[in-house]
């Protein structure tokens, strides 16, 4: 079921079109969230000046890069085993380097290479332009560890290369790292506090993908109502910015109106939202520009007031609410996703209710949902005993994927009989007759092909549907 449940992203190779001038071969995989996808793509833009071009067949790799997610121990373990595939492949073609980016590496630093023997370098998320010098002493024959956090937007100056696309979306990073220190969460600790690109850098960005022939771009960060340019700096220093920064900073609301002004043809997304930092401003702006999409993906993670103070998530069950309802008045046709989490430390069957009740009052398009995974140096480890049996975590799990299910079900079937606007992204995975793509509610929609094309906007009649996809008939090219 294609957005209901969160199950980690899979790895995923990645390529991109090869110099003649280079001799060397990368093989790069990522795993986790959509930062760890973006950050890859600057990885292979790096590597590229160094002579590597990407490839997708393992055995032939030089250089083996596996990007790493920690916000569950199921993340881990896949990236684990992965590695063992990895020792296998060395065994036959012992010259190959293999290293570990991303938060995992980040979280383990040296103890990763004690653990994982196969392992020649860890890099840590802020660390990446140095990896030409740490491959260097890795060839000299020195494991190699950098995983210095940065207090600055790191890559703002590197123009990422766009890995197995299909020149139609792509991402952009605005910001880095959370200040949030929610106690489940090891983000803070693996991707620092937070801080901002340079608005210029990020237009400059879009622009070039609008040339390119893109047509949807995601500004993406772990928490991006947060963006805030002051010129540079952590967010947490804004206080001490002068008054001048302070007048002519820029906000995500500000941010948001830049690009879609900048390119008001190209389809705008965002993500991750924080109820806690998603302003009225946000909404307005997106109600105001028909090329910003209508679609909030805003994590709660419980409906219990109790459990959410336990989880220091900075808002109520009734500021939420609250905020859902402003989304509904200011934005009707706004599509509405959550992630979710049950099995939190001391979470009874009232506060599971709870949660329970507030998917019924939001009714969410789609939403990712998992149990409790202790993470190793987060306060609730430290401070708080798993106390939930995986039974009753397992039991929750399924209770509210199966309310998410209907959901998601009575969402879609709004939109039978009704005209909509798909941005053709691919294939349909079912049928090579179809094609596949998007609305600006980010639901999936799939129609005959006929003569249109990929990257093309098109109005599409929904004749029925599933509970995650609309299936309809094109009825001609979107103005």
């Amino acid at each position: 079921m294609e957005k209901i449940i969160d199950e980690n992203k899979q790895g995923e190779s990645l390529v991109l079109e090869p110099k003649k001038e280079n001799t060397r071969k990368l093989f790069i995989e990522s795993y986790g969230c959509a930062m760890n996808f973006s950050d890859s793509e600057i990885v292979a833009s790096i590597m590229a000046k160094e002579g590597f071009n990407t490839t997708q067949n393992l055995e032939d790799a030089d250089l083996v890069l596996v990007n790493t997610c920690s916000i569950r121990d199921k993340a881990e373990q896949t990236v684990r085993k992965r590695l063992e595939k990895y020792n296998a492949v060395k065994r036959i073609n012992p010259k190959m380097k293999v290293g570990v980016l991303g938060c995992m590496a980040e979280r383990l630093k040296h103890k990763f290479l004690e653990e994982e023997k196969i392992v020649d370098l860890v890099v840590g998320p802020d660390a990446y332009k140095d990896l030409p010098n740490l491959i260097t002493e890795v060839e000299d024959g020195r494991n190699a560890v950098n995983v210095t956090l940065s207090k600055d937007e790191t890559y703002g100056d590197i123009s990422p290369v766009r890995l197995n696309t299909n020149g139609v979306t792509a991402l952009v990073s605005i910001t880095r790292g959370c200040d949030n220190m929610c106690t489940f969460c090891v983000v803070p600790f693996t991707r620092g506090r937070e801080r901002s690109r340079d608005p210029q850098s990020i237009l400059e960005e879009i622009n070039d993908l609008w040339d390119k022939g893109f047509k949807e771009i995601t500004l993406l960060g772990q928490n991006v109502d947060s963006y805030l340019w002051y010129g540079g700096g952590l967010k947490k220093d804004f206080e001490k910015a002068s008054e001048l920064q302070k007048a002519t900073c820029t906000s995500f609301s500000n941010l948001l109106e830049m690009c879609a002004k900048a390119q008001p043809k190209m389809r705008i997304r965002f993500s991750t939202s924080n109820p806690q930092d998603l302003t009225l401003d946000v909404i307005k702006t997106m109600a105001k520009f028909d090329n910003i999409c209508n679609h909030i993906h805003l994590p709660v993670q419980s409906g219990s007031n109790r459990v959410l103070r336990e989880m220091n998530r900075l808002h109520t069950r009734e500021e939420y609410m609250a905020l859902i309802d402003n989304i509904r008045k200011i934005i009707p046709n706004c599509a509405i996703s959550q992630d979710m989490m049950v099995g939190f430390p001391t979470e009874t069957e009232e506060d599971f209710q709870d949660t329970v009740s507030l998917m019924n009052y939001v009714k969410y398009n789609f939403g990712y949902m998992f149990t409790y995974s202790e993470r190793p140096g987060t306060l609730a480890e430290r401070k708080m005993t798993d106390d939930i049996p995986e039974e009753t975590k397992k039991q929750r799990l399924a209770d509210i994927v199966e309310l998410q299910l209907k959901h998601s079900d009575i969402r879609t079937k709004e939109h039978l009989n009704t005209v909509v606007e798909v941005l053709i992204e691919k294939e349909s995975k079912k049928s090579n007759k179809q094609w596949s793509g998007r609305t600006p509610q980010n639901i999936v929609a799939v129609f005959p092909k006929e003569h249109y094309k990929i990257g093309d906007f098109v109005k599409v009649k929904v004749n029925t549907c599933t509970s995650a996809t609309l299936i309809g008939e094109a009825i001609g090219l979107a103005p």
